[in-house]
């Protein structure tokens, strides 16, 4: 990520103060500023942005809703090629092409080509606004930068950022106002918006009396709890949800209608009455693209006054007028100087400076203690005492116990050894260590085990840093998957979703290829993944479904999370299409048709969850397939040096078509205009030109042929979930008899061109065609040689060499010519 010239945004301007540009150098990256009212497609529109440039990163203001775009931008490029990073979780892989993150944990030291940041208008939050602004006038992509939010930023951005365009957007869909409601006079997928946990369980309670359950959402919920209640929601399991604000910063679900249980919440400080632009993002929650939404209130609250309801419904609100800052050009020199530079106040009028911040109160209070103080000399050990001062306060306790934590943190952080002692933090998370007790005590505990996981993620700060990650992720997992049993049961009546007259939805059982997916997606472009599990129900097969006889059990909740979280290294693909886990024979999906060879659909067996459930799975079983594609064609699909050739491009790109393997005379016009750079970029990736064929030897390995084979059978729609359709190679097999009717470019595709009666390994095929061509051997030993090499009977081997030697002669023959 490139940074603006300090305070700058881009354009020309000369630098007045660290907080503010006038005219300077301009920088070479476009500036876009994307605004409107929620469900706009602002989102979708910045994630499609990025996946079109070869690198990029895009900053998101919830933990919750950064994993919401992680899964979808790995469901369409795979996990291999993206980063999650947030203050709690950091998933890198080796070489990640795309960030999704946090915008407090955006990486700004990293290049991208495009760089988003979504929710601008939170540079108005009197607490966290000072990040975001500081991303809107520093934070850069190499080529092209994003800021997404609401049209009230638009006279801040023209003054902050002179250069950028700015585009207003349209809501996609009518909202209008219904006024108030009781509980019981809710109709089906509606959210109850309470600003409480008591409000929320309470609401979550009459809401199972009278309509036999609801999925609970809370920002203070660990991702997989939240998951699998809006999978439990979105599969329609059941037709309600209680949930806080948490669910205005872009979080996507089918709602209908948003009723809101209080116009009051308390913000850290003080109970204040909900904001007009709060308001607007929480009741924006409800329609999806073009289907309208609604929104109301509950009948003890009263309705809506006018002047709220135009402006909600007509997206009409009084624009930001300063945002808030706070320096980053720190002073690490003493306690004193650090303190001092961040409460240096800003010169630009439109800026003001944060009023409460918990890492500078933090800061404040720790320097009150002289044994910090007196470990606190010199500029490292100052930043050090920054860095753990900006330790979150997860569990939101009382600020001398919070700061107690830190104190003691520091103290050994600063010692001899440098690091946490293994007892000590050992004994503090095994404390956290047990699934009993109620809904509150488990929330209390996996918000101390996030305090722990963000330490864990400072791998300077512990002795096995991997070691402390893994635990305190396994921990939260347990956790999490307690809590969500524990609200389920507390909250949702056994089959509640279907008792309670469930609505339904129409259900394609059309080809399963990417076109039937996108039409199924009636929620539209601004929709995370979960908008889409109703449309994903449509690609599993239900139990009245095609066939599917697998023997299996339903998966416990924990299996269930297990595998929805597993690393690559956990499933297989075997010839016939099955997906399964390496350690287990039982299949878990298979591969059907897609759009293209390189996109097949997944199917995931019935029995294994419900319908949430299997939709969480499909999602990260087919993220797993991307990336298992993406491992075999690996060699040509690697950037093309910039002088290739068309004809290099063309070469490479029929190869992965053909999964690695490519007749010559398919390609014999990209092969006559190579050139003497392109034969040594195609040797360096392992590419073979053969007489009759170009194949990469590599991919002829028995791991490679069973994933070709996979694919190519889905492809020609022969998978099945018990048995393959047709006899795949066997392992170090170098032919086999063709099936009787079979498709003979399912073979191709494997590797195995079909030659005569038999489908033949190519290498070995080139080999025979080879030894054809110098007759370098008595005919009747070349003839015994060629059967040895073919793994051919001689009575089979007649038509054999016919076709190849007619082979031959067409070729020579093309040569003269």
């Amino acid at each position: 990520m490139r940074r603006a010239p300090a305070g700058a945004a881009g354009g020309p301007a000369r630098r007045r103060g660290e907080d503010e540009v006038v005219a300077g150098e301009p920088l070479a990256s476009s500036l876009l500023a994307h605004l409107g009212p929620t469900n706009t497609g602002k989102t979708h529109r910045a994630i499609t942005r990025m996946l079109e440039h070869p690198t990029g990163m895009i900053g998101l203001p919830l933990r919750l809703l950064a994993r919401e775009v992680y899964d979808r931008v790995t469901a369409q490029v795979g996990e291999a090629l993206v980063a999650l990073v947030t203050g709690e979780e950091k998933r890198v892989p080796a070489r990640p092409r795309y960030w999704v993150c946090t915008v407090e944990s955006m990486p700004t030291d990293r290049v991208v080509d495009f760089l988003a940041v979504d929710e601008i208008q939170l540079a108005a939050h009197r607490q966290r606004g000072h990040t975001f602004t500081e991303r809107l006038l520093h934070a850069r992509g190499r080529v092209e930068t994003w800021f997404l939010g609401a049209d009230t930023m638009r006279p801040l951005i023209e003054q902050l950022t002179p250069t950028a365009t700015l585009e207003r957007h349209p809501r996609l869909s009518r909202l209008r106002y219904a006024g108030a409601s009781s509980l019981s006079g809710l109709p089906p997928r509606s959210a109850v918006i309470a600003f409480s946990l008591p409000e929320v369980y309470e609401l979550a309670e009459r809401v199972r009396s009278r309509h036999g359950g609801a999925a609970v959402v809370l920002g203070a919920l660990s991702p997989r709890t939240r998951n699998a209640q809006v999978a439990m929601y979105q599969s329609g399991e059941v037709q309600y949800m209680v949930a806080t604000d948490a669910i205005g910063m872009g979080l996507n679900m089918d709602i209908d209608r948003v009723a809101l249980a209080s116009l009051h919440k308390y913000d850290g400080r003080e109970r204040r009455p909900l904001e007009l632009a709060e308001l607007a993002q929480v009741v924006g929650r409800a329609g999806r693209y073009t289907r309208d939404g609604s929104f109301g209130t509950l009948t003890e609250v009263g309705g809506l006054p006018p002047r709220v309801v135009t402006a909600l419904e007509r997206h009409r609100f009084a624009p930001e007028r300063r945002l808030v800052w706070r320096n980053h050009a720190l002073d690490f020199s003493s306690v004193d100087a650090l303190i001092a530079s961040l409460s240096a106040r800003p010169r630009d009028r439109s800026l003001r400076r944060v009023e409460h911040a918990d890492d500078f109160e933090a800061l404040v209070q720790l320097a009150k203690r002289p044994e910090v103080r007196a470990r606190a000399r010199g500029p490292e050990r100052v930043a050090l005492l920054w860095d753990v001062c900006r330790i979150p306060d997860f569990r939101k306790l009382l600020e001398g116990s919070h700061v107690g934590l830190l104190a003691a943190i520091y103290e050994q952080l600063s010692g001899p050894r440098r690091a946490l002692e293994t007892d000590w933090i050992a004994e503090r998370i095994a404390r956290l260590d047990t699934i009993e007790g109620d809904l509150d005590a488990l929330m209390n505990r996996i918000a101390f085990t996030r305090t722990w996981t963000y330490v864990s993620n400072h791998a300077r700060w512990l002795a096995d840093a991997r070691h402390w990650q893994e635990l305190t992720r396994a921990l939260e997992d347990r956790l999490s998957d307690a809590l969500h049993e524990r609200l389920t049961q507390r909250f949702v009546e056994p089959g509640a979703g279907a008792r309670r007259g469930r609505r339904a939805r129409p259900r394609s059982r059309a080809p399963q290829t990417d076109d039937t997916h996108a039409r199924a997606l009636e929620d539209g472009p601004d929709d995370g993944p979960f908008a889409a599990l109703r449309a994903l129900g449509s690609l599993l097969p239900d139990a009245t479904g095609d066939g599917d006889t697998t023997d299996g059990h339903a998966l416990r909740e924990h299996e269930l999370h297990a595998l929805v979280d597993a690393g690559h290294e956990a499933f297989t693909l075997d010839a016939a299409g099955l997906v399964r886990r390496r350690d287990d024979d039982r299949p878990l999906a298979w591969l059907t048709a897609g759009a293209h060879l390189l996109r097949p659909e997944l199917r995931v067996r019935d029995e294994l969850a419900s319908a949430g459930g299997r939709a969480r799975l499909h999602r990260r079983l087919h993220a797993w397939t991307i990336d298992a594609i993406g491992e075999l064609l690996e060699p040509l699909r690697r950037p093309a040096p910039d002088d290739a050739s068309p004809a290099l491009r063309g070469l490479l790109y029929q190869l992965e078509q053909g999964l690695g393997c490519v007749g010559r005379a398919s390609a014999r016009a990209q092969l006559e205009h190579l050139t003497p750079r392109d034969h040594d970029e195609l040797r360096a990736r392992g590419v073979q030109l053969g007489l009759g064929w170009v194949y990469l030897p590599r991919l002829l390995r028995p791991t490679w042929v069973r994933r070709r084979f996979a694919l190519a059978l889905a492809h020609a729609g022969l998978t099945s979930p018990s048995r393959p359709r047709l006899t795949p190679p066997g392992p170090g097999a170098v032919s086999l008899v063709l099936p009787a009717g079979a498709d003979g470019r399912v073979y191709e595709r494997a590797g195995f061109p079909v030659v005569g009666p038999r489908a033949i390994r190519v290498d070995q095929l080139e080999r025979a065609r080879a030894a054809l061509e110098t007759r370098a051997q008595e005919p009747d030993a070349l003839r015994r040689a060629i059967s040895g090499w073919l793994g051919t009977p001689g009575a089979e081997l007649d038509p054999i060499l016919a076709a190849l030697t007619a082979n031959g002669r067409r070729r020579r023959r093309r040569r003269r010519a």
